[in-house]
């Protein structure tokens, strides 16, 4: 539950430290007091959005912090689930700094954290219940919601949203599929256009690199044939000259004559012997070369047409000569799924028709548990409601089937349509909250809602905020003894106007401004039982505060304004 909570600098309060009772906490105070920024400031530590505006005026930063003890299961694990704290911790401090240029400072037991992070922490810890919520409940669309909440149906929810998920992903695959037949067919006749050119063409891997090479040294034959016959002349002789090689062959003789008088000359005349054998291949090499270049104009005319005719190829499909391969292929894939694709698309259907099954099923097993859960959802809340002085009221949990283009459909949350109905007089028929329930129905209506849903949860600590809205008279006191009721079994926080609801309190609060010549301050102070007297006084006879409304303030403390009835409700 929440022990503590400490605000600074946050819109009138400059700095507050409240320390919050099991059970009912009531928070009182006059209109602008600044009952609803201790919400907003509690708000703001759980996570919530926030804007820059609750800064108090001439400060930099508004500083808010909480702190939770003992620990539900829940919140242990997820403390430990995200490296803040381990499974035996049973005591927490959450808190959020927002400063003017925009930055928010997040902490969990010091530690930093996200916003989306402390939003996470906060939903298990705290439920907040305002005006808000009320005009939630008006809207049929979050009826649903409302029931899966009561009927723990997460589970099949989430197993139900897994088929539909997988069930729309194949109907997109199908529509995908249904290509306009002239367009398919003209597709199609593109494609083999494509891959019949390009494999006419006959391609091969580094196939323009080789012709360039060959062009180059072709269209250069007569400089070169010149170099090159020098070059063999001088190594090998012509009709003028002898040439290197026999040059070295004479050497070689004299130096074997030389060697055979002294060994000390077989050394030179080896090396002189392998310089022989370089020379003489060289000149082999070199006559190669020559012989290779010899050539047709056939030969040139048809190197220059192929490489021609790659290049078109390469500047119509805006690729290098190597991708015209892969981009061959690739139409080559695009062709076989067209082709095949009614094969595809058969098999497609059949695993539709397979899915759709099993998600009508996942539908059918979620709506039978909300059906369960709507009955007793129905009871729960008619029982609440007569506690809270609303006996007479008829109320029912209406189901029915999605419904789409007048047809019967799926939908993100399975087949079920609810609405919340209502009658509050006897006779009349039932019809929906919208058209039925006054503000103050309507509050009790949502207080008997809430009640129910967080008796089946691990939050801890509720808070309501203006839960008496158009409630006065008995039914406030009716909802003062269910806001204790609740108490005995939750932590709860509420501001509230009504003396009938605050004199219900364990913990009391008055919240007042103070004004010190400069400056408005909001303080909360807690309330002695004089205190509480004097301020539910009050509440009853306004800024007048007499014997009399002492006395009224004292018989509603202690339960004596109470008739027999009400108190048998408890």
């Amino acid at each position: 539950m929440l022990t503590l909570l400490h605000i600074e600098n946050i819109a009138v309060i400059e700095r507050a430290d409240i320390s919050f009772g099991a059970g009912l906490n009531i928070l009182t105070g006059e209109t602008g007091a600044g009952k609803s920024i201790l919400i907003d400031a509690l708000n703001a530590a759980l996570g919530e959005r926030t804007s820059r505006d609750i800064i108090r005026s001439g400060t930099d930063a508004a500083v808010v912090s909480a702190m939770f003890s003992p620990l539900s299961d829940s919140v242990r694990q997820w403390l430990s689930n995200n490296g803040a704290g381990t499974a035996t911790d049973d005591e927490l401090l959450i808190s959020r700094e927002i400063h003017s240029d925009g930055r928010n400072l997040c902490r969990i037991n010091g530690k930093p954290i996200t916003v989306m992070l402390l939003r996470s922490i906060g939903s298990l810890l705290v439920n907040i219940h305002g005006q808000h919520d009320s005009q939630l409940l008006l809207n049929e669309s979050s009826h649903l919601g409302y029931l899966d909440s009561f009927g723990n149906t997460a589970e099949l929810l989430t197993d139900y949203r897994e088929h539909y998920r997988a069930l729309l992903a194949i109907r997109k695959e199908l529509e995908a599929l249904k290509q306009d037949s002239k367009e398919k067919d003209q597709r199609v006749e593109s494609l083999k256009s494509r891959i019949d050119e390009i494999e006419s063409a006959r391609i091969e891997p580094g196939e323009l690199e080789a012709l360039e090479t060959r062009l180059s040294i072709l269209r250069n034959s007569e400089k070169l044939t010149g170099s090159l016959e020098t070059a063999y002349a001088l190594l090998f002789g012509d009709q003028e000259n002898d040439g290197i090689c026999s040059e070295l062959a004479t050497a070689e003789n004299a130096l074997g004559a030389a060697a055979s008088l002294s060994d000390q000359y077989e050394d030179v005349r080896s090396r002189v012997q392998e310089l022989i054998y370089s020379a003489e291949d060289a000149a082999s090499d070199i006559r190669s070369f020559l012989d290779d270049l010899e050539y047709s104009p056939d030969e040139l005319e048809e190197l220059t047409g192929r490489v021609d005719l790659i290049n078109r190829l390469c500047r119509k499909y805006g690729c290098a000569a190597d991708g015209i391969l892969d981009l061959c292929q690739n139409y080559k894939d695009e062709l076989d799924k067209i082709e095949f694709a009614d094969e595809k698309y058969a098999k497609l259907r059949a695993d539709l028709e397979h899915l759709h099954k099993k998600t009508v099923a996942s539908a059918a097993k979620l709506s039978r548990r909300r059906a369960e859960s709507a009955k007793e959802l129905e009871a729960r809340i008619l029982d609440e409601l007569s506690q809270l002085d609303m006996g007479k009221v008829s109320f029912s949990v209406a189901m029915g089937r999605y419904m789409e283009n007048n047809s019967q459909r799926l939908s993100p949350n399975g087949i079920d349509e609810v609405k919340f109905l209502i009658s509050t007089n006897s006779g009349e028929p039932l019809k929906p909250l919208a058209k039925v329930a006054s503000g103050g129905e309507l509050a009790r209506v949502m207080l008997a809602m809430k009640n129910v849903l967080a008796m089946g949860d691990s939050v801890a600590t509720l808070v309501f905020d203006e839960v008496d809205a158009g409630v006065s008279g008995r039914a406030a006191l009716k909802v003062g003894i269910k806001l204790a009721q609740v108490a005995e079994i939750k932590q709860v926080l509420c501001v509230t106007h009504l003396p009938q609801i605050a004199a219900s309190a364990g913990t009391h609060f008055r919240i007042h401004k103070s004004d010190s010549g400069e400056r408005t301050t909001t303080c909360v102070d807690l309330l002695s039982f004089d205190g509480r007297v004097d301020e539910i006084a009050r509440l009853i006879g306004g800024s007048t505060i007499t014997e009399n409304t002492r006395l009224s303030a004292r018989e509603l403390i202690s339960g004596q304004a109470f008739d027999n009835n009400d108190r048998g409700v408890i």
